[in-house]
């Protein structure tokens, strides 16, 4: 294993050596249930840390380090729940018709709790940006490309 990865402790113990899972600068708006998500990511690494076995270090590091994350993002969590207004927003699920006559769907939540493949997109993505504060009909262009708005829940 190259040494870039495991740092020989005294006694001969090779761990891996983590870096810190980068926080975001952006403020950690959340919704429902990305801030339950977030809870139920505690109490699980909580209990792994608690059935490790004496000697695991690298199972250790593992969780300290994730443990680390999830607790500091549950400390910064702003819930932000059914805003109202018009248009587009955080929490929003938007609709766009795009150029080649595709429709995608996008619900526009936290950092954390954004998974594109699933149709939900972080509030400081290129798209989300795009698409708040706007309105059903309106045209929004992300990296070259126009869509329209066809539907906000």
């Amino acid at each position: 294993m190259s040494q870039a990865f495991v740092r020989e402790r005294e006694g001969g113990e090779a761990f891996e050596d983590l870096p810190d899972r980068p926080i975001s600068s952006h403020p950690n708006f959340v919704t429902p249930d990305g801030l339950a998500q977030i809870e139920a990511e505690v109490a699980r690494l909580q209990a792994e840390f608690s059935a490790l076995e004496p000697g695991a270090k690298a199972d250790e590091a593992r969780v300290t380090r994730d443990l680390h994350y999830w607790t500091a993002r549950l400390g910064t969590a702003q819930l932000v729940e059914g805003e109202t207004g018009e248009g587009a927003r955080f929490g929003s699920t938007v609709t766009i018709l795009r150029e080649d006559e595709s429709r995608q769907t996008f619900r526009i939540v936290g950092e954390d709790e954004a998974d594109p493949a699933k149709g939900s997109i972080s509030y400081v993505s290129p798209m989300a940006r795009a698409l708040t504060g706007k309105t059903v009909g309106d045209v929004v262009e992300v990296n070259g490309h126009e869509a329209e708005i066809t539907e906000i829940t």
